[in-house]
């Protein structure tokens, strides 16, 4: 076979250079006909942007974060705890502002901590952190309620002050003690329900407490939900319900005044 000089010299550079073309910019011979080769370029993945990620936290419909806004009634399962929430529109760091009753912490741990909410777009509620963490995850089981759970505080129902179960006059008439701070009862009270002022009426057992004659209860009625006392004074003590059968004076105090049923 006859070897020309050509073929030498193209044997000899690939041989130097292991079968890659020498020099920057060299290219290879590539036989007639033949498509040259053409690097592959792999595009980057796409990653979502901040903003992309932050819409994809805001609920799709501004309607139901607006009916969000107000009160709601925060209890578990069995509805002998509850606390009030209250769901502003103010902006917080991953969501809006959420105010809680100062009692809620003392029934329910995870609150205590608990200072924003948002609605993701399946229309789950996120109580949030001042970080911006979620708390607390409920999921919409109906019109104005709400349910969640976690382990260590059990099942949890949100719904609105509205739909909230109410008591009639029926359901508080009876004995009451009043407490100081959660301490032993200072006075037992009995709600009856005899009409009379602008209420039903109270009467006071004997051996209170002076903070208690010196308001000097003398009827009581509900009012939107609350316990409202009497005096004949025209004074009054508001009483928020924080369990089954046991109700807060508000606003609260350094000691709070509570009735628990007897």
């Amino acid at each position: 076979m006859r070897i020309t000089g050509r073929a030498i010299g193209v044997f000899i550079a690939v041989s130097l250079c292991g079968g890659v073309a020498c020099g920057q910019g060299a290219q290879t011979e590539t036989p007639q006909g033949m498509p040259a080769d053409t690097e592959k370029v792999t595009e980057p993945p796409l990653v979502p942007s901040p903003d992309s990620q932050t819409q994809a936290a805001q609920p799709q419909n501004a309607n139901d974060a607006a009916a969000m806004i107000g009160a709601w009634e925060f209890s578990n399962a069995d509805h002998d705890k509850i606390c009030r929430f209250n769901f502003r529109s103010d902006a917080v760091t991953g969501g809006y502002r959420l105010d809680i009753d100062k009692n809620c912490p003392n029934l329910f741990p995870s609150t205590k901590d608990m200072v924003g909410w948002t609605l993701d777009n399946y229309g789950d509620l996120r109580l949030l952190d001042a970080s911006g963490n979620v708390v607390v995850e409920l999921t919409g089981v109906e019109s104005g309620m709400y349910d969640g759970f976690t382990p260590e505080e059990g099942r949890y129902v949100l719904q609105t002050a509205a739909a909230a179960p109410t008591h009639s006059a029926a359901d508080m008439v009876g004995d009451w003690a009043v407490s100081r701070g959660g301490g032993k009862p200072i006075c037992t009270l009995t709600l009856a329900s005899s009409p009379v002022g602008n209420g039903l009426a109270l009467r006071v057992k004997p051996g209170c407490d002076a903070a208690v004659t010196r308001f000097g209860p003398t009827g009581w009625r509900l009012d939107q939900g609350a316990l409202v006392l009497l005096s004949a004074r025209g004074q009054t003590w508001q009483f928020e319900e924080t369990g089954a059968n046991s109700w807060q004076r508000v606003p609260e105090s350094a000691e709070p005044i509570l009735l628990q049923r007897q």
